[in-house]
């Protein structure tokens, strides 16, 4: 077998449906399997995504055993010459396997690749393309010197941002969001290290495979990442979990500077930890009179799709209480886009997400419309018909 996609599920049920959606139109035409573990959810999305994808191979597990335990499962029941680790809230243009196989079989000391990942507005995400954490380029990420000096090659070296996100190049660490592996590397490195639960084991395999004597690249084919459905970024458990990987990063390959790391970097993940706190214990404060809802429905949506699905787009914003417009450009500018998936591809979703964020001004954030669903799916809420 050529490919092995596998997805983690923890209850984004709606968000996976989607990613599925985007994966086996994808795996047109290439010989492959996909394998969804599921963390315990317990919110009946396994059964949903089955009566959706009965063709998928899914993993049902009793417990929440963490990011890198789950997809190790996965790889562990699979032989494919190739795998993709991919995030839920993500969807991938038709061409993003055939774009990692052609470089895959055409280099083979690359072990693996990362893509160019979007955000909900169409930016770049940072993320795609970073540095290997070493105990300088950490401190300039936690000090703010990488976002002060963002295109240095010394101080910036965490998002690599002097690099062209729009030309393939070898990178260091691909982002566990999307990471194409080759099966040989997984052979030579090891697989991912479960004593990461969440975050930072991406980074690790990366690092391992580095130092196996493979190289890492980054090509610019397209990918969304709504980044945070199943993890809420603003919260004091998020920053904790994501500094202590950092930690355990360290502590793993940097032993020898344990003592000078571990109080710097125990004191960044209280620090920040507690300012994160704060900034959303005030914005709790500020918005305890609003819901999600309330505010979605202060937002104007332009709906773009065929004739056949606006009908049933219309019929979910009006039952909402969403503010609506019709298939055209309007005098005022649209908090969110929602494209039809049978009228549009994903590949021309992501490349008119990318052409908006370049124009000047406000910028749109997408959003989908799902026949197979029938609901409308944002970053921020889904909404059923």
């Amino acid at each position: 077998m050529k490919l092995t996609v596998v997805i983690v599920n923890y209850k984004v049920g709606h968000y996976l449906a989607q990613c599925l959606d985007s994966v086996y139109k994808a795996l047109d035409g290439i010989d492959g399997e996909v394998i969804v573990v599921d963390n315990a959810s317990n919110d009946g999305s396994v059964g949903y995504l089955k009566s959706l994808y009965p063709q998928a191979t899914y993993i049902e597990n009793k417990e929440n055993v963490g990011f890198a335990r789950a997809n190790n499962m996965a790889l562990r029941s699979t032989e494919s010459e190739y795998v993709v680790l991919l995030n839920p809230d993500t969807f991938i243009n038709e061409n993003l396997f055939r774009d990692c196989i052609a470089l895959l079989d055409t280099h083979p000391q690359v072990s693996a690749t990362g893509v160019r990942m979007l955000n909900q507005d169409g930016s770049f995400a940072l993320e795609s393309r970073r540095g290997i954490p070493t105990p300088f380029t950490a401190f300039c990420k936690m000090s703010g010197l990488n976002s002060l000096f963002p295109e240095s090659r010394t101080f910036g070296r965490y998002y690599m941002r002097y690099l062209d996100q729009h030309k393939a190049t070898p990178i260091e660490i691909i982002s566990g969001a999307c990471m194409f592996i080759r099966r040989e590397a997984l052979q030579h490195s090891g697989l991912l290290d479960e004593d990461f639960f969440m975050y930072g084991e991406d980074i690790d395999l990366s690092y391992r495979m580095l130092r196996a004597g493979y190289d890492n690249y980054y090509i610019p084919t397209l990918m969304l990442h709504y980044k945070g459905e199943s993890s809420n970024k603003n919260t004091y458990h998020y920053v904790h979990i994501f500094y202590q990987a950092m930690y355990i990063f360290f502590r793993k390959h940097y032993g020898n500077y344990n003592w000078a790391l571990s109080l710097p970097i125990r004191l960044a993940i209280y620090m920040k930890g507690a300012s994160e706190y704060v900034v959303r214990q005030i914005w709790l404060f500020t918005h305890r009179n609003r819901t999600l809802l309330g505010d979605m429905q202060h937002r104007l949506f332009l709906l773009k799709g065929s004739n056949r699905s606006m009908e049933t787009m219309v019929a979910i914003c009006e039952k909402y209480g969403l503010n609506y417009e019709q298939n055209h450009h309007t005098a005022t500018s649209p908090d969110y886009i929602v494209y039809d998936t049978d009228a549009f591809s994903y590949g021309q979703i992501l490349q008119e997400l990318e052409s908006q964020a370049s124009q000047p001004g406000k910028h749109p954030l997408i959003a989908t419309y799902s026949s197979i669903q029938r609901c409308i799916i944002t970053g921020d809420m889904v909404f059923e018909a």
